[in-house]
């Protein structure tokens, strides 16, 4: 241990003389731009067509402290970096990160800083060796191939788009925005640095960037060729730059029990009978008899049909010795966030795990467990993107009959599609729901009530973690977009039904299917006409 802090007193004494060193670089360089110059100095002349006399002389110096400007501004940058690793350096020492690797038998490694920041950045050089970025690789097909993605100042242009992603849109996303900023401002550094330009040359600006090409190897890092104007006409500048991924580093170890963590499944109703029965044969299933450790709410709206829904309840808890429900029955018109909220709030045990749920939702007693792990009280709440089913009377219409639903429940590009533009099912504790303020209750009616929570959640300090699962499916329904719903939610839900129906390539069969038969009736008739 002496000897580890002996390196870092080392080192940090090495990185206190180089910020020293560079706070007086920077002040040579402030100095001689902003020094007047003396008469026997002889300044560059000005061009041809600039300002003669006084005005020119000013206006080349104004343009060198530009430069020297912009340049201190990447000397400072620089700086802070550096006071960043030397903070995470003795944040990690705090933490007793040596200490622990030696109790874990992980072995220490008592190289002195230097070599370990050298090992780092040879690791870095040969990201860049391993990946695309001097030669080609062989690839087996041409679909191993990483594409690129272009970009301007204003606008991306991608590949993979999804159901909320456009072929061309502006990068919503920060952390994609940032990065892409980042890395024309990294380029603009290079061509205003001062040592490597001329003392008349024009600085260059956001404006002179052109455009750009990106991919990412996920082992390796991200490539960037970006495109500027040069100087003349038919003249560009190209920079390559590369943002290398550094080792994977453990972070933490933690072990989970989930032994007691109940969930209380909570679904709101207005009629469906039929489909509330299929619910509970995928909830007794999977919940009773395969996980048993589940508590199922309903919250019914209106009295039509809640005889129906009460007895399907009390034959299940019959058959399973299911005891662990709670019906809740509310009067006015259905709403689904007032439903769900007042399940939520309900409950009057501990702190529970919520899982809110659509009577039209299959889900397996492995997305049981996916919903524990993937939620913590006051840290994190889970919104998986379910997948959302093709209607069966269309992919099965070539078959004989539409085989059973376990075996309709494939996740592939014919039967169904990621329903990413849906935040209704939800995994989180009822602690941070209260705290979260719960759904906006002034929404009536279908849709809206669950971006409106959602976004609640990412404007606060609790991680949202969104993935696809692959045992939660919404199943198929006709959907009936009403009259009284607003505009918007009217919109929302006509683009929803659409969505529903068929991959692109079912609906151009159906599109065309009159071309199809008329060349199948046209096929028969030449094979006919042959045997005679």
């Amino acid at each position: 241990m002496m000897m580890v802090r002996r390196g870092l007193l080392v080192w940090i004494s090495r990185v206190v003389v180089l910020l020293v060193l560079l706070c007086c670089a920077i002040s040579v360089l402030y100095m001689l731009a902003c020094t007047p110059k003396g008469d026997d100095e002889q300044l560059a002349l000005p061009r041809a067509n600039s300002p003669t006399g006084k005005e020119g002389y000013q206006a080349v110096l104004q343009e060198w402290e530009e430069q020297h400007r912009n340049y201190v501004s990447s000397l400072k940058r620089q700086i802070a970096q550096l006071k960043e690793e030397l903070q995470e350096r003795s944040e990690q020492l705090r933490n007793g990160q040596y200490q622990a690797s030696d109790a874990a038998g992980l072995g220490l490694d008592r190289s002195p800083p230097e070599k370990t920041q050298a090992d780092l950045l040879a690791f870095l050089h040969s990201q860049v060796d391993k990946a695309e970025v001097h030669a080609g690789v062989k690839l087996a097909t041409e679909y191993a191939a990483v594409p690129f993605d272009s970009f301007t100042l204003q606008k991306v242009y991608q590949l993979e788009t999804g159901l909320t992603r456009h072929p061309e849109e502006k990068p919503v996303r920060k952390d994609k925005r940032d990065e892409l900023v980042e890395a024309i401002e990294s380029a603009l550094e290079t061509l205003n640095n001062p040592a490597e330009n001329s003392p008349n040359h024009r600085p260059y600006t956001a404006s002179d960037f052109i455009e750009g090409i990106y991919r990412t190897e996920r082992d390796k890092g991200t490539l960037y060729e970006l495109t500027f104007k040069g100087d003349h006409k038919h003249e560009f500048k190209r920079l390559v730059l590369f943002r290398p991924f550094g080792p994977i580093m453990k972070v933490k170890k933690e072990k989970l029990n989930m032994a007691n963590t109940l969930i209380n499944v909570i679904v709101p109703l207005a009629k469906r009978v039929d489909k509330f029965r299929q619910f509970m044969q995928n909830f007794r299933e999977m919940c009773i008899e395969q996980d048993g450790r589940v508590h199922l709410t309903v919250v019914y709206f209106g009295k039509e049909e809640i005889n129906e829904v009460k007895g399907i309840l009390e034959n299940t808890s019959k058959a399973a010795n299911f005891r662990n429900f709670t019906f809740i029955q509310l009067n006015g018109e259905f709403s689904r966030g007032k439903g769900l909220d007042v399940g939520a709030r309900f409950w009057k045990g501990s702190n529970v795990l919520l899982f809110f749920c659509d009577v039209d939702i299959y889900f397996t007693s492995e997305f049981l467990n996916t919903c524990r792990l993937n939620t913590q009280p006051g840290k994190k709440v889970f919104y998986p993107v379910l997948f959302s089913q093709y209607n069966p009377g269309i992919i099965y219409g070539h078959h004989d009959a539409v085989p059973p639903l376990e075996q309709q429940l494939v996740i592939k590009k014919e039967t169904g599609f990621w329903r990413d533009f849906g935040f209704g099912m939800t995994c989180q504790y009822r602690s941070d729901f209260i705290n979260i303020g719960g759904f906006d209750l002034d929404i009536k009616g279908w849709g809206g009530e669950d971006v409106h929570l959602y976004r609640k959640y990412l404007h606060s300090n609790l991680i949202v973690v969104r993935t696809p699962v692959r045992g939660l499916f919404h199943l198929w329904h006709e959907k009936r977009c009403v009259d009284e719903l607003s505009p918007e939610q009217y919109k929302m839900c006509m683009q929803s039904k659409a969505m529903n129906e068929a991959s692109h390539g079912q609906l151009g069969m159906l599109v065309f299917r009159h071309e199809i038969e008329a060349h199948l009736r046209k096929q028969k008739q030449k094979t006919s006409s042959k045997k005679t």
